[in-house]
């Protein structure tokens, strides 16, 4: 079934169960963030491409995007006193883009087509040690204040993690999240992880 969803385009990827604080300044975003806290609706993260995140002029034209994005849901916001809106997101369903059209707003909406949810899947022995550099990622400061929830025992909820929080290039996460089996992004995984280990 095709829906109607706002997309906002970023160099970030959100994976499903992620955290992604977000700083709001642009009027047509701004105003995206007000609608959805009304409505209780969430909105599309989707990775550039290609192009800019923010418009400096009327004459720009929309990034070029992937078309596997993560729905986003407002968990948080703040009034920063620079007059910026802070928001934190909570990745939930993965979806496909189908099309998209540009508002008179200049915010890109799309058609999306929501994606079945990930089997749980069970870790192998051999999946131990990703589950080892994932409770080391987890002991992070910075990660300890965006308060996952990350089930160890769990494949999809192990490689979901993992993928969000490697420092690795969003195009890289951008594949990760695209693949359908929690079994496959392990073993993708674990071929990331030995390079960075070599």
């Amino acid at each position: 079934m095709i829906e109607e969803l706002p997309l906002f385009p970023l160099r970030t990827v959100l994976f499903p169960g992620g955290v992604l604080p977000l700083r709001v300044f642009e009027p047509r975003y701004v105003d995206m963030v007000g609608h959805c806290m009304r409505e209780g609706i969430g909105f599309g993260v989707v990775l550039i491409r290609t192009g800019v995140e923010a418009r400096s002029s009327r004459d720009d034209s929309q990034p070029d995007i992937f078309e596997v994005g993560t729905e986003a849901r407002i968990i948080d916001f703040n009034q920063a006193d620079n007059g910026l809106l802070g928001i934190v997101t909570h990745g939930s369903r993965k979806f496909a883009v189908r099309a998209t059209r540009e508002q008179a707003d200049h915010l890109l909406v799309g058609d999306v087509e929501f994606l079945p949810e990930e089997p749980e899947g069970e870790l192998l022995s051999e999946h131990e040690p990703l589950v080892s550099v994932l409770k080391q990622l987890t002991e992070h400061p910075l990660v300890q204040k965006l308060n996952l929830e990350v089930d160890f025992e769990q494949a999809r909820s192990v490689s979901l993690r993992l993928a969000d929080l490697l420092p690795i290039e969003p195009e890289i996460k951008q594949s990760l999240l695209q693949l359908r089996w929690p079994r496959e992004r392990l073993t993708e995984l674990k071929r990331i992880v030995g390079k960075f280990q070599q």
